[in-house]
């Protein structure tokens, strides 16, 4: 016989799926902090060395992919957010000129309440190389005052260039703030023309636009080091694409 004091929670179509363990997991203990970025810029890098992330009770994670052109990259990133309090934060960067072909996969499932979960993926291609974005958020029946949000935007600079982005949300619980949204389009024109009727050449224009486009990606690095290093490295990468 049931328990009749037992609330009844109706848990639709969740399904739990189990926490990984292993080569590739990255834990993050109890109040632990832990900031990482990787630098996806030649052919051997190709997959990053991570492939998911259990954050644990106000444990504050923060990962930021950087794929630069000529490589074909393979990323797939599931976060589990464990324990309450715990703040995660994924972001990225892709940038393809040729015949690239680059997939980001994230799957962020928050397991418990009062966690934080944020993505940011900001992309440009251009000659007939393809990218495509696919994230996932997952809020359990149990996780209450979740707070998760997901935004993929995207630039063409081509005909032949492609962009497919697939946000989607799965919330089984109802004390939550969740959103998500993606766009794809092209360099805006009438951007281009302020900025050339002040004198600045149309090539540079775009390049200018395009490291706007990037930046709130960047900006959202904490080592100032490593913060220029990428700034770089994406500038000259752009400057090329144009």
């Amino acid at each position: 016989m049931a328990d009749s004091k037992k609330p009844f929670v109706d848990r639709g179509h969740y399904t739990e799926v189990p926490i990984p363990s292993g080569e590739g997991v990255l834990t993050v203990g109890y109040g632990e902090r832990c900031e990482k970025v990787f630098i996806m810029d030649s052919p051997e890098k190709t997959v990053p060395p991570i492939s998911a992330i259990i954050a644990k009770e106000d444990s504050s994670v923060d990962i930021c992919i950087v794929v630069l052109p000529g490589v074909d990259a393979s990323v797939p990133v599931d976060v589990f957010m464990c324990g309450k309090g715990a703040k995660v934060s994924l972001s990225g960067i892709y940038l393809c000129n040729g015949k690239e072909k680059v997939s980001f996969r994230t799957q962020v499932h928050h397991l418990c309440g009062e966690c934080v979960s944020d993505q940011k993926f900001n992309g440009i291609a251009s000659g007939s190389s393809s990218a495509s974005f696919f994230g996932r958020i997952v809020v359990a029946p149990d996780a209450q005052k979740t707070e998760a949000y997901q935004s993929n935007r995207n630039i063409l600079l081509s005909e032949d260039a492609r962009i497919n982005t697939r946000p989607q949300l799965e919330i089984y619980a109802d004390d939550v703030k969740c959103s998500h949204g993606a766009t794809t389009g092209k360099l805006d024109e009438n951007e281009q023309f302020y900025m050339r009727s002040r004198g600045i050449p149309e090539k540079e224009a775009m390049v200018l636009q395009m490291i706007s486009f990037i930046s709130p990606v960047i900006e959202h690095i904490a080592d100032p080091e490593l913060k220029e290093k990428i700034s770089s490295s994406v500038e000259k990468a752009i400057r090329e694409m144009v």
